[in-house]
């Protein structure tokens, strides 16, 4: 191997010799930077809950579905886990990158019965599908009904994957149906209570836009 090519020295570690939460530090700096789902959700008594994830990515195109990882707190479902199991429905949102601070302090620990938003005096509109707000700072929203949770682990983390049945995008990053990303300037997730913002971004020239792969054909064959 080139020598330029070693980075340095390695240090192996074994998880099996760790702690859940000293796996989950190992994890949330490897894995970076992380986007960002801040989920709007509506318990049974009509309260609304806004929390963020950061385990979060796309899941299929066709149907459009997107999945969260939620843990759990003290053994116990979280508010958003709660509220998705009960109403079916939820929305997405993107934060940009002027939010991160409300972003971190959604996160912080209340009563059910607390609207996150309203705390953070961030305004909310009604979502055009579902019965469950959407956030009216965020460039981008996913309007989601729940598709299948899929527990993982020990410590019993719930995938939470939804079905997206509306899109809202702010108009002037839309290209047709090409979004520019410079222009949501996602707000994202690295260890710790650390956030990052997009930096330098670099095209190849020439290069077709990666797709979905197409299915085969006879001709195929």
């Amino acid at each position: 191997m080139p020598e330029e090519t070693v980075p340095g020295e390695m240090t192996a570690i074994d998880p099996a010799g760790l702690s859940g939460p000293e796996n989950y530090r190992l994890l949330t700096g490897c894995v970076v930077p992380r986007p960002i789902a801040w989920v709007t959700s509506v318990a049974g008594d009509g309260t609304a809950n806004l929390a963020p994830f950061s385990a979060f990515t796309m899941v299929s195109n066709d149907p459009p579905m997107v999945g969260i990882n939620i843990g759990r707190r003290d053994g116990g479902f979280k508010d958003t886990a709660r509220n998705i199991a009960e109403r079916g429905e939820y929305v997405v949102n993107i934060p940009g990158w002027e939010l991160w601070r409300d972003v971190h302090r959604s996160g912080e620990v209340h009563p059910p019965e607390v609207d996150e938003a309203a705390l953070l005096g961030l305004a909310t509109v009604p979502a055009d599908v579902v019965g469950v707000p959407r956030l009216a700072a965020a460039r981008v929203s996913l309007e989601c009904r729940l598709a299948r949770v899929v527990e993982f682990g020990r410590a019993g983390a719930q995938f939470t994957v939804g079905e997206v049945v509306r899109f809202h995008v702010l108009s002037s990053a839309l290209d047709g149906l090409k979004i520019d990303t410079t222009a949501i300037d996602p707000a994202s997730r690295l260890a710790g209570p650390t956030y990052a913002r997009l930096g330098g971004i670099e095209r190849v020239e020439g290069a077709a836009a990666p797709g979905p792969a197409r299915a085969a054909s006879p001709r195929d064959a």
